[in-house]
């Protein structure tokens, strides 16, 4: 008589797909705004300035600029800033 079950679903099942995580800009790069700068779980990096944080942690920009990270602060915590561009006006 079988000691196991031996149908082993229970123990399969880890075949699971990547999630994209991580950084989808980087410093120095320019952003529009609404887009998204990291995909994370929890906060590896914090939201700065004109930057807003979804519900899933993840964080996009809300105006258009130049990206710049900053480690400061008593926790040493790693900041996303969103430095604005200064729109060159169309009507001449």
């Amino acid at each position: 008589m079988a000691h196991k079950k031996g149908v082993g679903s229970s123990r399969n099942g880890r075949d699971t797909h990547g999630k994209r995580l991580g950084p989808k800009a980087f410093a120095g790069q320019t952003v529009t705004g609404g887009s998204i700068l990291v995909r994370q779980r929890g906060n590896r990096f914090w939201p700065g300035e004109n930057v807003g944080e979804g519900k899933d942690c993840s964080l996009f920009a809300k105006v258009p600029g130049v990206l710049r990270f900053v480690t400061s602060g008593r926790r040493q915590r790693r900041y996303i800033h969103v430095d604005p561009v200064e729109r060159a006006d169309s009507s001449n």
